[in-house]
């Protein structure tokens, strides 16, 4: 009984890391149309890591200059504050 358990736990485990694989690789795709838009973020509304943290979410100010978003390309330069690299 305990091996089948054990069977069908690996099974749904598979299953599941299967979607998230192909969701992932989705949201890749998408990014290729998209880029890192520094300095524009709401507080905690940044999409990845700033200097001084390595989570979304992060960014404890609004406008953060090294906090992050995605956004379409050529849209950052449209933004006053935006920049394609971090500021200093």
């Amino acid at each position: 009984m305990k091996s089948t358990k054990t069977i069908v736990s690996s099974a749904v485990a598979g299953v599941l890391s299967l979607g998230m694989l192909a969701g992932s690789s989705e949201a890749l795709a998408q990014q290729k149309d998209m880029q890192k838009c520094y300095g524009v973020a709401a507080a905690g509304k940044n999409d990845c890591q700033t200097a001084t943290s390595s989570c979304a979410g992060t960014a404890t100010e609004d406008r953060q200059a090294d906090a992050w978003i995605y956004l379409p390309k050529g849209t950052c330069d449209k933004i006053a504050g935006g920049s394609l690299k971090p500021k200093t």
